[in-house]
């Protein structure tokens, strides 16, 4: 954890937990197709493409846990105090500028 205050009891995710978990075995998955392409030295364009649909699923996860943070952990810090409600903000767009750079 990168911020100072203590985590929320269960995460923002907590009811997405199981949906998410499927979607990165999945990119896991196409992660070691990758692997295979490379090993069996397939075209490098074909390999780019599927590197690119890892991407896609990867930024596809990111954005749905940023949706679960900002609905659960961001109003649950709002309702708690302004001040713990700005520091959420405030995490949350760094990690946003974080996804944005990557």
């Amino acid at each position: 954890m990168t911020t100072l205050e203590s985590p929320p009891a269960h995460p923002g995710y907590a009811d997405t937990k199981d949906a998410q978990l499927k979607r990165l075995r999945r990119i896991e998955g196409q992660v070691r197709g990758l692997q295979r392409m490379i090993d069996e030295d397939t075209y490098c364009i074909d390999v780019l493409t599927q590197v690119s649909a890892v991407t896609r699923a990867l930024q596809a996860v990111s954005l749905g846990l940023l949706e679960e943070h900002l609905r659960h952990c961001v109003v649950d810090a709002a309702r708690e105090s302004d001040e713990a409600g700005q520091a959420k903000i405030d995490e949350a767009t760094a990690a946003i500028a974080r996804l944005v750079r990557s």
